[in-house]
Formats: structure tokens, sequence, C-alpha cells
């Protein structure tokens, strides 16, 4: 918890409960200046009353002797018991009933005695020990009320004395009580509100893997098979089993590899800006006007009128792939599909996630993509290719290396957008079948640029 310049200064004005870590502890609670400042004034003027009254004791001499000889004493026992109140609030109070029922010295010491009951005590014990002061006290009200005809309205001060003082005391108590639940509501407050902050965070860092993982992932393994090619036609030249590579061939198969690690970089920093979105549009003045499009310089990001694009590159690297798309025509003409860009990147994804394991898992067979969609219902992505046979001998290449993250990756995004992902053998062919929701546009749909 932060630690605020005020925090010692507070800790000083504040009570001792409820400058504690946890809930009041009477028996641990160490005063704070505040109370040390408390406790002088309340002692003092409990000994002033003492003392105040001493005179009017020894002058009522239609009292027994004895309890003019015990008022004193008694009394100024009460006052002393004063500073052991905060520790043992309840066995202060049930050793002041002596001096409550045979003293007038005590009653500067007992009004602090009464709040400081109801303070600290739980209301019913406090409540108990209350009904007995009164009683004790009654008997003295009763037989040497002064004057004597006027002993009920003696009686009437005193209950008024013992209510005023614990019906203040409770009302303290109820106070600190609100006070420490507050702070601890504040506590609870600021633990959820990190654990969803780890929470954010750990979203994030799942977001950045996918993305990273469907950019990259899908780069490295168009780079791994020309790289690969090449490397494969070098090794047969050297063993004598084939034509060398001219220099025009080694020129365009280095162009390929360069352009595939350039578009890996754009890429990536795309997906940086991308997940950056949120933040700039957070720190963006209120009321600025967004520019659509990929400001800054960015690439377009990837959506439904891309997917020719993604099958042109893979056909470039050497895959036989058949591309068959059934989508409604687009609003403006230039791919603006009544669909939320999340939901096209997503169905891009998909496509790209299929064509990069069909590279990685079974080069050199054909890959079947269909991509079909009707608005109002759902949109369909189906990426296939058949299994593989045995390499044949001295022609096996090792399988170009992954993460194994992407099925799953892909998954949580589907799962996020309300999709659902399905993939395995099926007729001899592994197929992979993304399925997204295609709710029909709201009224003044714009597709955007």
């Amino acid at each position: 918890m932060t630690t605020h310049p005020t925090s010692a200064l507070a800790r000083r004005l504040l009570p001792g409960e409820l400058t504690a870590g946890g809930p009041p502890n009477p028996g641990r609670v160490r005063r704070s200046a505040r109370d040390w400042v408390v406790d002088v004034l309340l002692f003092a003027w409990a000994v002033a009353c003492w003392a105040a009254l001493l005179e009017q004791a020894e002058s009522k001499t239609y009292l027994p002797g004895w309890l003019v000889a015990l008022d004193p004493p008694l009394g100024a026992i009460a006052c002393l018991s004063l500073w052991l109140r905060r520790r043992w609030p309840l066995g202060v109070a049930l050793a002041a009933v002596p001096a409550a029922a045979l003293t007038d010295t005590v009653i500067g010491a007992l009004a602090v005695i009464i709040f400081n009951l109801a303070l600290r005590i739980p209301p019913r014990t406090a409540a108990l020990v209350l009904l007995l002061h009164l009683a004790a006290t009654l008997p003295y009200v009763v037989l040497y009320g002064v004057p004597h005809d006027e002993r009920w309205i003696v009686a009437a001060f005193v209950l008024i004395f013992y209510l005023l003082f614990f019906t203040w005391g409770s009302a303290t108590r109820a106070r600190r009580q609100l006070v420490l639940k507050l702070r601890e509501d504040a506590v609870r407050a600021q633990v959820d509100h990190e654990r969803r902050l780890a929470d954010v965070r750990r979203a994030e860092r799942r977001a950045i893997a996918r993305e990273m993982h469907d950019v990259l992932a899908h780069r490295v393994s168009l780079l791994s098979v020309h790289a690969g090619a090449l490397a494969y036609r070098t090794q047969r030249t050297a063993a004598g089993e084939g034509s060398a590579l001219n220099d025009t061939e080694i020129a365009e198969s280095a162009t390929v590899i360069r352009d595939n690690a350039h578009l890996a970089l754009e890429e990536l920093r795309d997906v940086l800006h991308v997940l950056r979105e949120d933040e700039k549009e957070e720190a963006a003045p209120l009321g600025a006007p967004r520019v659509p499009g990929a400001p800054d310089g960015a690439r377009p990001q990837p959506d439904l009128s891309r997917l020719g694009e993604l099958v042109d590159e893979a056909r470039a690297a050497g895959q036989t792939v058949r591309f068959d798309q059934d989508l409604p025509e687009p609003l403006d003409g230039e791919g603006g599909y009544p669909l939320r860009p999340q939901l096209q990147r997503t169905a891009y994804r998909a496509v790209q996630e299929g064509l990069t394991n069909a590279r990685k898992h079974a080069p050199g067979q054909p890959v079947e993509v269909r991509v079909a969609g009707t608005v109002g219902e759902e949109l369909t992505v189906r990426v296939s290719n058949p299994l593989p046979e045995g390499h044949e001998p001295g022609r096996a290449r090792p399988p170009i290396p992954g993460a194994g993250a992407g099925l799953t990756g892909l998954r949580e995004r589907l799962e996020i957008e309300g999709g659902t992902l399905a993939y395995g053998p099926e007729n001899g062919a592994f197929t992979l079948t993304a399925r997204l929701p295609w709710p029909a546009p709201e009224p003044g749909y714009d597709a955007g640029p």
C-alpha cells in the first residue's frame, strides 16, 4: 500500500485503534500522540472533580462515618484506574461498581469509565454492566439522597448521567467501526484492483503472444520454405545430382527471402501499433476527432478483402492452394464487408494459421481454402490438406519448428468473439474449421474507408 507524506501526522492525530494494521486489539494497540493527550486531560479532569467533591463529602454529616471514610480513597483509585481503561475496559468498569455505589467523588472518573465501557465492549455485555452499575447505585440514592425530600430528583440525575455517557460512547464506537469498515473496504478494493490489473496484464501478454505467433509464424515459415529449397538445390548440386543454380535463380531466392523478412518486420510493427491503439485513444484529449484508417503510416489491418493476397503469397512459396470464396458483395465494392474489423481479422488469422500448418506439417500437399458466410448467420473458414505420406528417401527435410501454440491461440481468439474451432483428421485429410457469428449490421452501419 502506498504511504503518503501525511501518514505520520495522521497517525498522531488519530486514535490508536484506527491506526492499527488490522482489527483493534485492546491488549496490543499502542497509544498514539492523540491518545496520550486525551488520557492526560481526562485524568486531570477526573482528579479535579475528585478534589472539588472531596470537601463536600466531608460536610455531609448525615452520612455514616464509614461512608465518609471510604469516599476519598475509592474515588482516588477510580481516577488512577483510568490509565488502565484502554487495555482492560471491562475489568475497570466492574472494579468501579463499589466506588459508584458508595462515593460521590468518583463522578468524574465514572463518566470516563462508562463512556469507555460503551466504546470498547460489545453492546450486550456493556449493557449488562451498565445495569449492574445502576442496580448498585440505587440503594445509595434512595437511602442517602440529599436533601431527603429531593431524592427522586437525584435518582433521575444519576439515570440521565449514566445513559448520557453510555450513549455517547456507543455512538463513538459505531463511528469508529464505520471508519474501520471503510478502511477494510478500501484495502479490499485496492487488492481487487491490483488483481484486475494483473489479469489485464496476463490478457495483454496472451494477446501479444497470439498476434506475434500469427504474424511471425506465417512469414518465418515462408522464409524457411525458400531457404530450405535453396539449401536442397545446393546440396544436390554439390553431390553431382543436379544442375547448379545460376545467378538469376540465386538472386530471385534471395529477393524473396529479403522481402518476406521485411514484411515480417512491418507486420510486427503493425501488430504493436494495434495493441497500443486503446492506450493512445485513452490518452487522446476529450472530444479529439478520431482519424479513420491506419494512422502513422501503418499498413491496413488484415481483413476479408486481403485473403487473396494471403493465398498468393502461399502460392509464391510453392504451395498448391485452391481458394474458394462465397461471401456477400462488399458494401463499397472494395472489401468493405458488413462485419466488424475484429471478426474479419480473426477469420484472416484462421486462414493464415491453416496455410502455415499445412506448410509445416504437410509440405508439398495441396491445400483447399474455403471461406463462406451469410449476413445474419455465420462466417465459416475451412482449410484442409491431405495427410502427409512418408517422404521419399533422400528428399526428407526436417519439419519447420514451431511453438505448438498456434491452434491454442486461434481457439482463444474465436472464443472471445463467440466462435468455435474444430480441427483434426477427417476422411484422409487434416481439416481446420472455424466458425464466427455474422450479425446483421445495425442501421447506419459504416464499413469504413
